[in-house]
């Protein structure tokens, strides 16, 4: 430790870029990027385009060149889209990556700046501490009190006690204690690091101890999906060749070459119709977005597959200190056992380090120069010694000279102070009394003890072997959040347990769960009674515990664990290096992006970049969000696939000319040109349920596609059909030259049902008009809802519609098209209405 700092400046800006040109990136490997051609060649190995190239290149056998190309043209278009979403997805991803990665605060051109890790030159100074894996190696230009763990390079679990530049003695050993090393934790303390090796360079990077990126597992909403589209598949194979034998049959007229391209043609048609390639669509899309939106309101997804657990949590463990605090300690009050309040506060701080990041010292001097003590005055004195704080310890002391005389100034638990402090049985007993009450209030209390040795030569080597006088007690507090009470009431309406683990005594931790209304905040179970339970014992305390006092972080594990083996889905939160385990063992860890360390950020599903309770609970209630809305879009793509395959099923059954059907392969590209960005687009910015944090977690086993849900879009999909069929089939008439207004009418009415389909299935309980009246001012809303008009009137009503062998409607048709469409949809507005009745009876009755 030192009183003095010394002037650096860093680098500037213009000797980072030459060095950045000369040594590259911090990094063990360099990132690949995705190639075009590959998402191309991806993209076309789908059944869908592959069989879209087969119905083009069975129009040009056909000599029909014009409608080959045309469909070609709809394959180059929905590649494209598929390949832009494909980019913008990546982009997202990227962007997500860089926001998470790792960061380190470093002095360039005089001030103190956050770079990420990757960015570090040689020759850049790094500031590490607490809780930082150090990227990069470097020698020590000033520390205090640091420890390294380099377990991960030497082997040796014992931390490593390291030393400045300039204090270092001359040593024989590979690894030096003036030096940090990439990839080794600071387990305590803090210094200045001067970086020298950077990337390969490193002693890290030389060992090959490179870390590879995790290989990438389907989650199991995506295996659920791969299973439905196979599923699907499977179906459209069977009946590709009954409509292919019933249409051979249907056109014995026809020479045999006609008659079999025909026939494969009128499969091929029901076949693209009945594989629901949008599936892996709207997981890619609905996760990424997801995760962009969670980024904004501070919450970073670094695994996406967390994104579709959020909604099933159902137990949130949190720490109490910055999560459900403000993080702002303060000094609430003091208690004098000797001498004045002068002396107690000039104890307490020289008590602090000199450049404090500990809250509570940083209170503690704060306090002081409130009360006229400033840290000039303090530390004006030669600095002597130190007793470093440790857990088992749980105190720390420095011994400073100031005007001629020594002072042992002592602070810690007031466990701990007690016994090295010279007291009668009176003064003990008065002392805990005080202790207890200011407890009660839910401070925190610190003891505050002084020694005035004569000799340095009698200054003890052990802060244990000391023996002091009591000085008195402080209290200090850290408020709950504004909004921490409502927060806690959402989730307990929402069925989610809030469980609060905290290193404070059981007192203070069970005051503040009073304040913030938290349910059975006189249930509490210690460290100590934690070490005594065993793992059955801990499964049934903890269906009813929600405060955990005392606790080390190695007990955070076994808590995640009981609750787990309950069944519960659980989110934790942690930010310090020994957190890591228990936040990799939950369902969800969450790290502190401002307090938590670089281990405990990279263990982490989230990290939160302003450390909120409220900003977990907004997270929670976007993950149901982004659920509920991935299972409207696979009813959705069920609905209007239903029509579409009915269509190409029916049509051969009932003897209808190929030429005639309703629709063609160019009519099942056209529409797919119009699902996919309803899908992937329209409803994942669907806003949530406004009841979506008034229901009880889902079920993480539950499919996706629920019996209840299966039927509700077959039901919707059966209505479609049979309002676009009925419309084309009347219309027809029997008569093939009525094909193209047939055909128009029946096309139209599914493309306006599809406008009509978002809007109601928007919401499984508001009416279709207060979702549309939500997103009224959604500009993406208004160009879909625009863009499809305006697709319709030009397949209607331009030269296209030639070309798709269709024909323009009259009035009075467009009428009758937009009456059935209406219907055929809204239907279901009145089986919401009959929902709504029988909750209000429901309620009403109980």
């Amino acid at each position: 430790m030192t009183n003095t700092k010394k002037n650096l400046t860093g680098l500037t800006h213009d000797e980072v870029a030459k060095r950045q040109q000369q040594y590259g990136k911090n990094e063990l490997t360099p990132q690949k990027k995705n190639s075009l051609i590959k998402s191309i060649l991806h993209t076309l190995c789908e059944p869908m385009f592959l069989l879209l190239i087969v119905a083009a290149v069975i129009y040009f056998v056909l000599g029909e060149p014009r409608d080959g190309a045309i469909m070609l043209i709809f394959v180059v278009g929905i590649i494209s889209i598929d390949v832009i979403q494909e980019w913008k997805t990546d982009k997202t991803l990227n962007a997500l990556k860089d926001l998470s990665a790792p960061q380190i605060t470093v002095i360039r051109d005089g001030k103190e700046q956050t770079i990420a890790s990757a960015e570090l030159v040689p020759g850049d100074l790094m500031l590490i501490c607490e809780g930082v894996k150090i990227p990069a190696d470097g020698v020590i230009l000033r520390c205090a009190d640091l420890c390294v763990d380099e377990s991960s390079l030497t082997g040796e679990a014992e931390g490593v006690w390291k030393t400045s530049a300039e204090n270092a003695e001359p040593s024989g050993d590979y690894w030096r204690r003036d030096y940090c090393y990439a990839g080794t934790l600071v387990t305590q303390g803090s210094a200045t690091i001067r970086v020298e090796k950077t990337g390969v360079s490193t002693e890290y990077g030389k060992i090959g101890m490179g870390v590879a990126s995790a290989p990438a597992e389907d989650t199991p909403l995506q295996k659920q999906t791969g299973k439905l589209v196979k599923t699907c598949a499977i179906i459209a194979g069977i009946l590709f060749v009954l409509v292919g034998v019933f249409t051979w049959l249907n056109i014995p007229d026809h020479a045999f070459m006609d008659r079999l391209i025909e026939s494969i043609l009128s499969g091929v048609t029901l076949a693209m119709a009945m594989i629901p390639e949008e599936f892996p669509v709207i997981l890619t899309v609905f996760l990424s977005m997801g995760a962009w939106r969670l980024a904004k309101k501070h919450s970073l997804v670094r695994k996406l597959p967390s994104v579709e657990t959020l909604g099933a949590v159902s137990v949130l463990c949190v720490d109490k200190t910055g999560t459900i605090t403000m993080n702002q300690m303060t000094v609430q009050r003091t208690w004098v056992a000797s001498g004045d309040e002068h002396t107690l506060l000039e104890t307490m701080g020289l008590g602090c380090e000199t450049e404090a990041y500990d809250p509570m010292e940083k209170a503690m001097l704060r306090f002081c120069e409130e009360n006229r003590i400033s840290t000039e005055e303090l530390f004006s004195g030669r600095f002597v010694t130190e007793y470093a704080f440790t857990n088992e310890l749980k105190m720390m002391g420095h011994v400073w000279q100031k005007d001629g005389k020594l002072i042992i100034a002592a602070k810690g638990s007031p466990e701990r102070i007690l016994t090295i402090c010279d007291l009668t049985d009176e003064q003990r007993k008065e002392a805990e009394e005080r202790i207890s009450a200011l407890s009660s209030e839910g401070l925190r209390v610190i003891a505050i003890a002084a020694g005035y040795p004569q000799h340095e030569n009698e200054v003890p080597a052990s802060i244990t072997d000391c023996r002091l006088t009591l000085r008195g007690l402080v209290g200090l507090a850290d408020p709950p959040r504004e909004s921490v009470k409502r927060d806690i009431a959402v989730c307990t309406r929402a069925g989610i347990r809030v469980v609060m683990i905290t290193g404070d005594n059981g007192v203070t931790a069970s005051a503040i769960a009073k304040k913030i209304g938290m349910p059975n905040s006189d249930h509490i179970i210690t460290g100590d009674m934690l070490e005594k339970m065993t793992d059955q014992e801990l499964r049934e305390a903890v269906k009813d515990v929600s405060i955990f006092s005392r606790v080390i972080p190695e007990h955070k594990m076994r808590i995640v664990k009981a609750f787990k083996d309950n069944g519960e889905i659980v989110a934790m939160t942690g930010d310090g290096v020994n957190d890591a385990p228990a936040l990799k063992y939950a369902d969800i860890g969450i790290a502190m992006g401002k307090r938590g360390s670089e281990v405990s950020r990279e263990a982490a599903d989230l990290i939160l970049m302003d450390d909120n309770f409220t900003t977990i609970v907004e997270t929670v209630h976007d993950g149901r969000r982004i659920y509920d809305n991935i299972r409207k879009a696979v009813g959705y793509v069920f609905t209007i696939h239903i029509p579409i395959a009915f269509a190409s099923l029916l049509a051969p059954f009932l003897g209808i000319a190929p030429t005639a059907l309703l629709l063609l392969p160019l009519h099942v590209v056209l529409l797919e040109v119009l699902i996919d960005p309803t899908c992937s687009i329209v409803l994942e910015r669907q806003p949530a349920e406004t009841d979506i944090m008034e229901h009880r977690p889902r079920n993480p086993k539950e499919k996706l596609l629920t019996a209840k849900l299966l039927v509700k879009s077959v039901l919707q999909g059966l209505t479609i059909f049979a309002a676009s069929f009925g419309a084309y089939f009347v219309t027809l008439g029997g008569n093939p030259e009525h094909a193209p207004v047939a055909r128009a009418m029946g096309l139209a009415i599914i493309m306006l049902a599809n406008l009509f389909l978002v809007q109601v299935n928007s919401s499984d309980q508001d009416y279709a008009y207060r979702s549309a009246a939500r997103l009224a001012k959604d500009k993406v809303m208004w160009a879909v809802n625009i863009g499809t008009l305006a697709l319709l009137a030009a397949v209607l009503y331009t030269p296209l519609a030639g070309f798709l062998k269709l024909s323009a409607l009259s009035g009075r048709q467009l009428l009758i098209v937009c009456g059935l469409a209406a219907i055929s949809v809204f239907w279901y507005e009145i089986i919401k209405l009959l929902k709504k009745r029988s909750a209000r009876n429901r309620r009403v009755n109980e």
